[in-house]
């Protein structure tokens, strides 16, 4: 049987030297949830927020068996997890994500300057409650807000920034997830308005107001152009991981 683990202190060996920052979230109980199959002394733990998944410690099938609801990105920790993984999901999608080096040095003043790159007709404005409201209503923006469960739990630990057109969202980057001392940052441009610095722009915006607070706007890349839009802010690539995207429907043996 699988647990959800309270006392995630016992869980936090099993994760050492995993410099995820959901991880983080989870550990520290600000967001997501660990899961084990022995509470009492954990071996094995899976720790769950958003749509992402690390799976760390001895490798256990009914944990893998387990996963939460809908679509999920699988992290293993090493091999023996991932191949635990395509056995019990022989059609889950293999990919190559993009960790990047979590010791940015950020410039305030280059990161202003991007922020006049901001086109006639278009406004930054801040994620408040209304704007709460707007980005779950679009599929392309509700990831800004949705694993935080609640707008109230939004407006007390995420922060965003997004850019209007007409009263509509069309660009913004937000915190993801969130933890202790920074968030995980989400940045998304709908299709129509790609290629006009739109993201380079709110991102610039949301890392200058973590930098106000003294919170770190860490950056994980789904792929090259994240990369490329990272370094572009200050960051630097680290290294590649497997990861695996299961399906809402997809079933185990």
């Amino acid at each position: 049987m699988v647990y959800e683990l309270h006392d995630t202190s016992k869980v936090k060996r099993l994760f050492e030297g995993w410099d995820e920052t959901p991880i983080y979230s989870c550990i520290q109980k600000i967001m997501g949830k660990i899961y084990v199959v022995n509470p009492e002394n954990p071996i094995s733990a899976f720790a769950f927020v958003g749509c992402f998944g690390f799976y760390a410690g001895k490798p256990d099938l009914e944990l893998i068996k387990n996963k939460p609801a809908g679509f999920v990105i699988m992290v293993p920790q090493n091999r023996n997890w991932a191949e635990l993984i395509e056995h019990v999901y022989p059609d889950a999608r293999e990919v190559t994500r993009y960790a990047i080096r979590k010791d940015t040095i950020f410039y305030p003043d280059a990161l202003k300057n991007n922020l006049q790159l901001l086109p006639d007709g278009y406004k930054l404005k801040n994620i408040d409650g209304k704007i709460y409201e707007k980005c779950l209503k679009n599929p392309v923006t509700a990831d800004f807000v949705s694993a935080f469960g609640s707008k109230e739990q939004y407006l007390k630990y995420g922060r965003g920034m997004v850019i209007l057109k007409d009263g509509r969202i069309v660009s913004g980057a937000s915190s993801y997830t969130r933890y202790k001392d920074g968030i995980e940052l989400e940045v998304e441009t709908v299709e129509s308005e790609r290629r006009k610095k739109l993201a380079l722009i709110s991102c610039s915006a949301l890392i200058l107001r973590c930098l106000e607070e003294d919170l770190y706007p860490s950056w994980d890349a789904h792929d090259m152009n994240s990369v490329h839009l990272a370094e572009k802010l200050g960051y630097k690539f680290d290294h590649t991981y497997t990861a695996y995207e299961v399906s809402v429907g997809e079933k185990t043996h």
